[in-house]
């Protein structure tokens, strides 16, 4: 139920949104913890989406324990060790293709799922969960870390991940969410949804991580960082703004954008553009 939520895009009036205000709002009001249980279940669950691509010829499974449960890791090829890092919904499943193509450069690409998505354990998906994830992963990596690609959500737990392993590391970013508290609360007031009853459970979540949500800015903290970072993006993406991505190449010396055209929000991530942006990073 959730992407339908964040990913709703819509400016109209519709009665169903706000029918949807009206219930959360009185909801909330009359009976506040269990309406932020309905709505930490309704807005912080993930669709477990089926694998998008084929199983490529030698993949390696395997897991890691976090405190969110076991997360599943998939990894193909050998060398310097790629990070590949999904978006809400999404699966490493994604980014087999991609995958197959690090792997054909000499790299081992390695790939996982975020807790409550894809074959991981965990109920709930937030980007506290997302950057702690991504710290697990790091930390299980023996080897050296060449770089990082992550997709849409996945590129904003990415930016706000402060590990040493990715400190100097080129990164590939596709149809990245660069607005990100923007992007949330937006998406959320569009659904009709009761505000008041949304930040009762981003509060929760805050508590229970000590991440203040305030302090998400990927778009900052990109500007921050002085290694080359390559962004390819729809230009007719509807579910993250390619303008902010124009306008985070314009003002970062040290980001380049890759337009594409047709390729919308998933299919973007096995495109000719992406395979050949990877190649410039490791060129």
């Amino acid at each position: 139920m959730s992407e339908k939520i964040y990913f709703n895009t819509s400016q109209k009036f519709s009665i169903k949104k706000s029918l949807v205000n009206l219930t959360t709002r009185l909801h909330y009001t009359l009976l506040p913890q269990h309406a932020k249980k309905t709505a930490r279940k309704l807005l912080l669950t993930p669709a477990r989406t089926k694998p998008k691509n084929a199983e490529p010829q030698g993949l390696i499974k395997g897991e890691v324990i976090s405190k969110e449960g076991v997360l599943k890791t998939y990894q193909l090829g050998s060398g310097p060790i790629w990070i590949l890092t999904h978006g809400w919904s999404g699966s490493s499943s994604q980014f087999y293709p991609l995958m197959e193509h690090i792997a054909s450069r000499g790299f081992t690409a390695l790939a996982y799922d975020h807790p409550a998505h894809g074959q991981s354990e965990g109920a709930y998906g937030h980007i506290p969960a997302f950057v702690h994830g991504l710290e697990v992963i790091l930390d299980s990596v023996e080897q050296e870390v060449a770089g990082l690609v992550a997709h849409s959500m996945g590129t904003a737990s990415s930016i706000e991940c402060h590990h040493r392993k990715l400190a100097g590391k080129p990164f590939l970013l596709i149809a990245p969410v660069l607005d990100y508290l923007d992007n949330l609360f937006g998406s959320v007031a569009r659904s009709g949804y009761s505000m008041r009853l949304f930040n009762a459970v981003v509060s929760d979540v805050e508590q229970e991580y000590r991440y203040p949500i305030q302090s998400i800015d990927p778009y900052g903290k990109l500007k921050q960082r002085q290694t080359k970072t390559i962004i390819v993006h729809d230009e007719g993406d509807k579910f993250t703004k390619y303008p902010v991505s124009k306008k985070a190449a314009e003002e970062m010396d040290n980001v380049e954008l890759v337009t594409t055209q047709g390729q919308g929000h998933g299919r973007v991530m096995k495109c000719q553009q992406v395979m050949e942006s990877f190649d410039k990073l490791v060129a």
